[in-house]
């Protein structure tokens, strides 16, 4: 098994500090979310969402599906 690094580590705990991304993280657990949908349930705008999404890819919590031209979001249960 692969340790994760210091850098790693930092990234997820960056992720999981705003309420917000805690939040969008709940909502894509156990289903694909578009970010649309995740900025309407989090209350946050549609520029929020996408920096609030890219830092949650950055760290590897969730990944992206891309459907049409639509982006759907899911948690990545084995790195969270």
């Amino acid at each position: 098994m692969e340790s994760a690094s210091h850098h790693d580590i930092e990234e997820s705990i960056r992720a999981f500090a705003h309420p917000g991304r805690r939040a969008m993280l709940e909502l894509v657990w156990d289903a694909e979310r578009s970010s649309s949908e995740l900025a309407g349930h989090a209350h946050l705008s549609r520029s929020a969402t996408s920096q609030h999404l890219k830092l949650l890819r950055d760290a590897g919590l969730v990944t992206v599906r891309v459907d049409g031209n639509r982006r759907l979001y899911r948690a990545d249960l084995e790195r969270v």
